[in-house]
């Protein structure tokens, strides 16, 4: 909690400002920009759609001010959210909690959406607001779990991914949603990203990483590395390689993919089922 209380520090903002121009200047903070960025366009569709559906029933002239505030508000929050939970992930064991909450989300993203939100239409602006940011709370989970793995504990990336993507989402939902409807294997990119970032959460937990070098240290390194070694690929786990990170980072891709794809079956063979007992009992009746 002394994250949240040290936000408006004078200290804290001027730490903050030195980190993001440094930051800035490595190729790979904005790679990790790009990450959240692609895993808040991924989850955040029904939080844009409840955007829209809030702010319907408003006046022309205040439906724009409506989304602009809701979201604004919505993306405070969730980075004030996103980084308690980053900074909880520093604590043992934290790390693979999220890692398997993560693998959960990044599954079920591959699962077609079956259901709509029913979501109240305002009839004045801070009305709208109000339902905007309480229900990108509720449904943001999925979404803070992920930016927090995502960002590593960089407060700059958290701050700059959220803000960019959130008011993109908001702008561009309709477009989005057309784009990743014509071009699935973005979904599932994206969904093995996440079982990417899920592996590297893992791999990193204080709890499981001194195992794991432990492990690339042993015999089960050397004989990885002996394996490698065949194939004219430097060692990668003994020595303080980070092997271990890059398996679990697979690993996490395989399991998502496969998890995935095992509960995307079912669901279209429920889906397809239901159907059929619909156009029976339609049929029966006619």
């Amino acid at each position: 909690m002394n994250w949240l209380w040290q936000i408006f520090d004078p200290a804290t903002i001027g730490a903050f400002f030195t980190q993001f121009r440094n930051e800035m200047a490595e190729p790979t903070f904005w790679i990790a920009v790009g990450k959240i960025i692609w895993i808040n366009v991924l989850l955040s569709g029904d939080n844009a759609l409840v955007i829209a559906l809030a702010c319907r029933g408003l006046k022309p002239r205040h439906r724009l001010w409506g989304m602009v505030l809701g979201a604004g508000a919505a993306v405070l929050l969730r980075i004030v959210f996103t980084g308690i939970v980053a900074s909880l992930m520093a604590l043992p064991y934290l790390k693979l909690a999220g890692g398997l909450a993560l693998i959960v989300i990044a599954a079920k993203l591959l699962v077609p959406e079956n259901e709509e939100e029913g979501v109240e239409s305002a009839s004045h602006l801070w009305q709208a607001v109000q339902i905007v940011v309480v229900a990108d709370i509720v449904m943001s989970l999925d979404n803070v779990i992920a930016v927090a793995a995502a960002a590593n504990g960089s407060v700059p990336l958290l701050v700059l991914g959220l803000a960019v993507s959130v008011p993109l989402i908001v702008a561009g939902a309709a477009l989005i949603m057309a784009l990743l409807a014509q071009l699935p294997i973005l979904v599932w990119a994206g969904a093995a990203l996440l079982g990417w970032i899920a592996g590297e959460v893992i791999a990193t937990d204080p709890g499981i990483a001194p195992k794991l070098h432990a492990l690339s240290e042993g015999r089960f390194g050397v004989s990885l590395d002996r394996m490698l070694g065949t194939l004219h690929v430097p060692p990668q786990f003994a020595h303080g390689g980070g092997g271990a990170e890059y398996l679990c980072a697979v690993l996490g891709i395989v399991v998502v993919l496969l998890v995935g794809s095992i509960w995307r079956r079912r669901s279209m063979n429920a889906a397809a089922l239901e159907a059929s007992k619909q156009h029976a009992k339609a049929s029966a009746e006619g």
